[in-house]
Protein backbone atom coordinates (compact mmCIF):
# COMPACT_ATOMS: atom_id res chain seq x y z
CA UNK A 1 0.00 0.00 0.00
CA UNK A 2 1.30 3.39 -0.93
CA UNK A 3 1.72 6.08 1.66
CA UNK A 4 -0.54 9.14 1.50
CA UNK A 5 2.39 11.31 2.53
CA UNK A 6 3.71 12.49 -0.78
CA UNK A 7 6.45 14.97 0.23
CA UNK A 8 9.10 15.35 2.98
CA UNK A 9 7.22 18.13 4.78
CA UNK A 10 4.20 15.92 5.33
CA UNK A 11 6.54 13.27 6.79
CA UNK A 12 7.98 15.80 9.17
CA UNK A 13 4.51 16.94 10.35
CA UNK A 14 3.45 13.34 10.89
CA UNK A 15 6.54 12.46 12.87
CA UNK A 16 6.14 15.62 15.02
CA UNK A 17 2.55 14.77 15.83
CA UNK A 18 3.48 11.20 16.76
CA UNK A 19 6.21 12.48 19.07
CA UNK A 20 3.80 14.91 20.72
CA UNK A 21 1.31 12.13 21.38
CA UNK A 22 4.04 9.96 22.84
CA UNK A 23 5.25 12.73 25.20
CA UNK A 24 1.71 13.54 26.30
CA UNK A 25 0.99 9.94 27.10
CA UNK A 26 4.28 9.67 28.96
CA UNK A 27 3.53 12.76 31.07
CA UNK A 28 0.11 11.45 32.05
CA UNK A 29 1.68 8.15 33.00
CA UNK A 30 4.20 9.81 35.34
CA UNK A 31 1.53 11.93 37.06
CA UNK A 32 -0.47 8.80 37.86
CA UNK A 33 2.61 7.21 39.44
CA UNK A 34 3.36 10.12 41.83
CA UNK A 35 -0.23 10.96 42.65
CA UNK A 36 -0.99 10.74 46.38
CA UNK A 37 -4.62 10.86 47.47
CA UNK A 38 -5.49 13.37 50.23
CA UNK A 39 -5.73 12.01 53.77
CA UNK A 40 -9.20 11.26 55.13
CA UNK A 41 -10.93 14.00 57.13
CA UNK A 42 -10.18 13.60 60.86
CA UNK A 43 -13.25 13.52 63.06
CA UNK A 44 -13.16 13.75 66.84
CA UNK A 45 -14.42 10.78 68.78
CA UNK A 46 -14.89 13.01 71.85
CA UNK A 47 -16.87 16.26 71.93
CA UNK A 48 -14.96 19.51 72.24
CA UNK A 49 -14.72 20.78 75.82
CA UNK A 50 -17.06 23.61 76.62
CA UNK A 51 -15.86 27.01 77.77
CA UNK A 52 -16.93 26.18 81.30
CA UNK A 53 -14.56 23.19 81.54
CA UNK A 54 -11.55 25.07 80.17
CA UNK A 55 -11.89 28.03 82.53
CA UNK A 56 -10.76 28.02 86.18
CA UNK A 57 -13.64 27.38 88.59
CA UNK A 58 -15.07 30.48 90.22
CA UNK A 59 -13.92 31.21 93.79
CA UNK A 60 -15.92 29.39 96.46
CA UNK A 61 -17.57 32.05 98.64
CA UNK A 62 -18.19 31.84 102.35
CA UNK A 63 -21.83 32.18 103.48
CA UNK A 64 -22.81 35.65 102.30
CA UNK A 65 -26.08 35.98 104.26
CA UNK A 66 -25.37 37.59 107.61
CA UNK A 67 -27.94 39.33 109.78
CA UNK A 68 -28.15 41.20 113.01
CA UNK A 69 -25.55 42.75 115.23
CA UNK A 70 -22.02 41.31 115.12
CA UNK A 71 -20.84 39.28 118.09
CA UNK A 72 -17.62 41.27 118.25
CA UNK A 73 -15.75 43.92 116.29
CA UNK A 74 -12.01 44.32 115.83
CA UNK A 75 -10.00 46.86 113.87
CA UNK A 76 -6.50 46.08 112.63
CA UNK A 77 -4.17 45.77 109.67
CA UNK A 78 -4.84 43.10 107.08
CA UNK A 79 -2.55 41.59 104.49
CA UNK A 80 -3.12 38.67 102.12
CA UNK A 81 -1.37 35.40 101.28
CA UNK A 82 -1.19 33.12 98.25
CA UNK A 83 1.93 31.33 97.00
CA UNK A 84 3.84 29.58 98.50
CA UNK A 85 0.94 28.66 100.82
CA UNK A 86 -1.54 27.78 98.06
CA UNK A 87 -2.36 24.04 97.89
CA UNK A 88 -0.55 23.50 101.20
CA UNK A 89 -2.27 22.14 104.30
CA UNK A 90 -3.63 24.90 106.52
CA UNK A 91 -3.97 25.02 110.29
CA UNK A 92 -7.50 23.59 110.08
CA UNK A 93 -6.14 20.43 108.43
CA UNK A 94 -7.56 21.23 104.99
CA UNK A 95 -5.76 22.23 101.79
CA UNK A 96 -5.57 26.00 101.48
CA UNK A 97 -7.17 27.37 98.29
CA UNK A 98 -6.19 30.96 97.56
CA UNK A 99 -9.32 31.32 95.37
CA UNK A 100 -11.73 30.54 98.20
CA UNK A 101 -13.19 33.23 100.47
CA UNK A 102 -11.18 32.50 103.60
CA UNK A 103 -8.82 34.20 106.03
CA UNK A 104 -6.23 33.50 108.72
CA UNK A 105 -6.47 34.87 112.26
CA UNK A 106 -4.40 34.00 115.31
CA UNK A 107 -7.16 33.77 117.94
CA UNK A 108 -10.63 33.48 116.35
CA UNK A 109 -11.94 29.88 116.41
CA UNK A 110 -11.70 27.86 113.22
CA UNK A 111 -14.88 28.13 111.17
CA UNK A 112 -15.77 31.61 112.41
CA UNK A 113 -17.64 33.71 109.82
CA UNK A 114 -16.58 37.34 109.66
CA UNK A 115 -17.24 40.34 107.48
CA UNK A 116 -14.08 42.24 106.57
CA UNK A 117 -14.39 45.86 105.49
CA UNK A 118 -11.56 47.89 104.01
CA UNK A 119 -11.77 51.18 105.94
CA UNK A 120 -9.99 53.05 103.14
CA UNK A 121 -12.27 51.98 100.27
CA UNK A 122 -15.45 50.67 101.92
CA UNK A 123 -15.18 47.36 100.04
CA UNK A 124 -16.13 44.29 102.06
CA UNK A 125 -16.23 40.50 101.91
CA UNK A 126 -17.60 37.68 104.04
CA UNK A 127 -14.96 35.06 104.81
CA UNK A 128 -14.42 31.98 106.94
CA UNK A 129 -11.47 31.59 109.31
CA UNK A 130 -9.59 28.48 108.18
CA UNK A 131 -5.96 29.20 109.05
CA UNK A 132 -3.63 30.79 111.59
CA UNK A 133 -1.68 34.00 111.08
CA UNK A 134 -0.49 36.52 110.21
CA UNK A 135 2.78 36.12 112.07
CA UNK A 136 3.99 39.61 111.30
CA UNK A 137 4.23 42.41 113.84
CA UNK A 138 1.33 44.84 113.67
CA UNK A 139 -0.97 42.70 111.50
CA UNK A 140 -4.24 41.13 112.59
CA UNK A 141 -5.68 39.30 109.57
CA UNK A 142 -4.41 37.50 106.47
CA UNK A 143 -6.95 37.33 103.62
CA UNK A 144 -6.97 34.77 100.84
CA UNK A 145 -6.12 36.08 97.37
CA UNK A 146 -9.80 36.07 96.34
CA UNK A 147 -10.90 37.93 99.47
CA UNK A 148 -8.07 40.42 99.09
CA UNK A 149 -9.23 41.26 95.56
CA UNK A 150 -12.83 41.71 96.68
CA UNK A 151 -11.88 44.04 99.55
CA UNK A 152 -9.29 46.06 97.67
CA UNK A 153 -6.42 44.80 99.83
CA UNK A 154 -4.77 42.94 96.96
CA UNK A 155 -3.12 45.90 95.24
CA UNK A 156 -2.41 47.83 98.44
CA UNK A 157 -0.80 44.79 100.06
CA UNK A 158 -1.76 45.95 103.54
CA UNK A 159 -4.85 47.89 104.59
CA UNK A 160 -6.70 48.89 107.76
CA UNK A 161 -9.86 46.81 108.11
CA UNK A 162 -12.82 46.25 110.39
CA UNK A 163 -13.42 42.62 111.35
CA UNK A 164 -17.00 41.82 112.39
CA UNK A 165 -17.73 38.37 113.81
CA UNK A 166 -21.21 37.09 112.92
CA UNK A 167 -21.13 33.37 113.70
CA UNK A 168 -18.85 30.89 115.40
CA UNK A 169 -18.80 27.10 115.71
CA UNK A 170 -20.02 25.43 118.93
CA UNK A 171 -16.40 24.88 120.01
CA UNK A 172 -16.02 28.65 120.41
CA UNK A 173 -17.91 28.43 123.70
CA UNK A 174 -15.09 26.41 125.26
CA UNK A 175 -11.82 27.82 126.54
CA UNK A 176 -10.05 26.42 123.51
CA UNK A 177 -6.55 25.05 123.10
CA UNK A 178 -3.75 27.59 123.06
CA UNK A 179 -0.05 27.69 122.31
CA UNK A 180 2.79 30.16 121.80
CA UNK A 181 4.44 30.44 118.41
CA UNK A 182 7.77 32.21 118.10
CA UNK A 183 9.43 33.21 114.82
CA UNK A 184 10.26 33.56 112.05
CA UNK A 185 13.99 32.97 112.48
CA UNK A 186 16.14 33.46 109.41
CA UNK A 187 18.92 31.55 111.12
CA UNK A 188 17.81 28.02 112.05
CA UNK A 189 20.54 27.78 114.69
CA UNK A 190 18.87 30.59 116.63
CA UNK A 191 15.55 28.76 116.49
CA UNK A 192 17.13 25.55 117.79
CA UNK A 193 18.92 27.47 120.54
CA UNK A 194 15.64 29.06 121.67
CA UNK A 195 13.93 25.69 121.59
CA UNK A 196 16.57 24.20 123.90
CA UNK A 197 16.34 27.18 126.23
CA UNK A 198 12.54 27.05 126.44
CA UNK A 199 12.60 23.29 127.00
CA UNK A 200 14.69 23.87 130.13
CA UNK A 201 12.60 26.82 131.32
CA UNK A 202 9.20 25.19 130.79
CA UNK A 203 9.66 21.54 131.60
CA UNK A 204 5.93 20.78 131.56
CA UNK A 205 5.47 22.23 128.09
CA UNK A 206 6.24 20.59 124.76
CA UNK A 207 8.59 22.71 122.68
CA UNK A 208 9.12 21.99 119.00
CA UNK A 209 11.09 23.62 116.18
CA UNK A 210 10.02 23.44 112.54
CA UNK A 211 10.72 25.17 109.20
CA UNK A 212 8.09 27.25 107.47
CA UNK A 213 7.78 29.29 104.25
CA UNK A 214 8.96 32.45 106.02
CA UNK A 215 11.67 31.00 108.26
CA UNK A 216 12.15 28.69 111.23
CA UNK A 217 9.61 28.61 114.04
CA UNK A 218 9.44 27.50 117.64
CA UNK A 219 6.16 26.45 119.24
CA UNK A 220 5.39 25.98 122.91
CA UNK A 221 2.39 23.73 123.61
CA UNK A 222 1.20 24.17 127.18
CA UNK A 223 -0.41 21.34 129.20
CA UNK A 224 -4.09 20.99 128.21
CA UNK A 225 -3.64 24.05 126.00
CA UNK A 226 -4.26 26.42 128.92
CA UNK A 227 -4.74 30.00 127.69
CA UNK A 228 -3.58 31.80 130.83
CA UNK A 229 -0.36 29.80 130.93
CA UNK A 230 0.24 30.35 127.21
CA UNK A 231 -0.31 34.10 127.70
CA UNK A 232 2.29 34.20 130.49
CA UNK A 233 4.83 32.38 128.34
CA UNK A 234 4.18 34.62 125.33
CA UNK A 235 4.74 37.74 127.44
CA UNK A 236 7.97 36.37 128.94
CA UNK A 237 9.71 35.43 125.67
CA UNK A 238 11.96 38.08 124.17
CA UNK A 239 13.64 36.67 121.03
CA UNK A 240 17.00 38.28 120.27
CA UNK A 241 16.82 37.87 116.50
CA UNK A 242 15.33 40.94 114.74
CA UNK A 243 11.90 40.27 113.32
CA UNK A 244 11.21 37.28 115.55
CA UNK A 245 8.27 37.66 117.91
CA UNK A 246 6.13 35.56 120.25
CA UNK A 247 2.45 35.16 119.31
CA UNK A 248 -0.44 33.76 121.33
CA UNK A 249 -2.29 31.33 119.00
CA UNK A 250 -5.51 29.34 119.35
CA UNK A 251 -5.15 25.86 117.89
CA UNK A 252 -8.82 24.91 117.43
Amino acid sequence: MKSSLRNPMQWLYALGGLAALTLTAGCHHRQQQVYVPPPPVYRRTQPRPTVATTQRPAPVPAPAHIDGKPLSVEVGMSSWYGPPYNNQRGANGEIYDQNAMTAAHRTLPMGTIVRVTNLDTGQSAVVKITDRGPFVHGRTLDLSLAAAKQTGVYRAGVARVKIEVFSQPPSAATAGKWCVQVGAFTNPDNAIKLKDDLSHRYTTAKVIEFPGPTGHWVRVNTPQGDKSRATQIAESIRPKEPGAEAYLVRLD
